[in-house]
């Protein structure tokens, strides 16, 4: 189950990826996780469709859209061939970028199925560069739907690490509260929580999650400006309509109190840290434990295939 009690630096990387270029963002990643952890970090954040990125309503809506425009199928054609399958060459570079770094490497992708459908997908590594978990968005919001398939009917489970249980949830999945008391009743500590979401409401989501689970939270957004897309994207009209800010950031993390302990950073690129004493989850949970003596099973149970009970 990992030192409960002790202490381990988190880093949320809040970046821009060189959109729709998979080397080129993998490359950039390497660099990122590479400065993280020469600042201590032992798990390493980045933001939701990394690589080779998040596919923005205001720029993609032709895409969305799909019939109306010619320039729509092109677009999606170099997302989806930028895309990531699992394995390849491309978890290879995540794998080593890990190794090299000595620390948990939680990375958003657009991940690429056999049969040409995208997920939004979550790859955590370990220190050791193997590839611990490989988790799809359960439900696309809204117009992403007519990007990315939905995921496979498995709930949401922590990774057992040497700090402690880590969980991770992608974007609005953070709002779905039965795949938070999942995590919670596998033994979270540490929660992930990649998105591209920028708003206000989402800070409140981050310490909502972090005062109910009385767990530490690592939210990790992206900064994107329209300069960040290619010269010859296929989308122009849309991404020139589109405002300059894609994406403002809003990365941060909260302890189990509710508190900041980084962040949250808005309008630049940057990367958070901060040293995380696990001994407080240990401390919160004496006043609430959802998924312990703050329960009650003998009320709610909640039913999980493929794990039951």
């Amino acid at each position: 189950m990992g030192d409960t009690y002790g202490r381990v630096t988190v880093a949320a990387v809040q970046a821009a990826p060189v959109v729709l270029d998979r080397e080129a963002t993998l490359a950039k990643l390497d660099s990122l996780v590479q400065t993280a952890a020469d600042r201590g970090a032992r798990v390493i954040v980045m933001p939701e469709a990394f690589v080779p990125a998040y596919p923005s309503s205001p720029v993609f809506g032709a895409v969305f859209g799909g019939f109306s425009d010619p320039a729509a199928g092109p677009a999606f054609r170099r997302l989806a061939a930028n895309a990531v399958e699992v394995p390849s060459p491309a978890t290879e570079a995540m794998a080593r970028a890990a190794r090299k770094s000595r620390a948990w490497l939680c990375v958003g992708v657009n991940e690429r199925t056999r049969t040409g459908t995208l997920h939004c997908t979550l790859l955590l590594f370990s220190p050791a560069g193997d590839l611990a978990q490989v988790r799809r968005k359960l439900i696309p919001t809204h117009d992403e739907r007519m990007v990315w398939g939905p995921g496979e009917a498995v709930a949401p489970r922590t990774v057992p690490t040497e700090f402690g249980a880590l969980g991770q949830l992608v974007c609005w999945e953070n709002y779905m509260p039965l795949a938070r008391q999942s995590l919670y009743e596998s033994g979270e500590r540490i929660h992930l929580a990649p998105t591209a979401d920028a708003s206000e409401g989402w800070q409140a989501t981050l310490r909502h999650i972090a005062l109910e689970g009385r767990v530490f939270v690592v939210g990790c957004c992206q900064y994107v400006t329209r300069s960040h897309y290619p010269a010859d994207f296929e989308l122009k009209e849309a991404l020139r309509r589109a405002p300059e800010v894609l994406c403002r950031g809003g990365s941060a993390i909260v302890a189990p109190d509710g508190r900041y302990l980084a962040g949250p950073l808005f309008g630049e690129e940057g990367i958070l840290t901060a040293e995380l004493d696990l001994g407080e989850v240990a401390a919160g949970r004496q006043l609430l434990d959802v998924a312990g003596h703050y329960g009650r099973p003998d009320v709610f149970r909640l039913v999980t295939p493929p794990f039951l009970g």
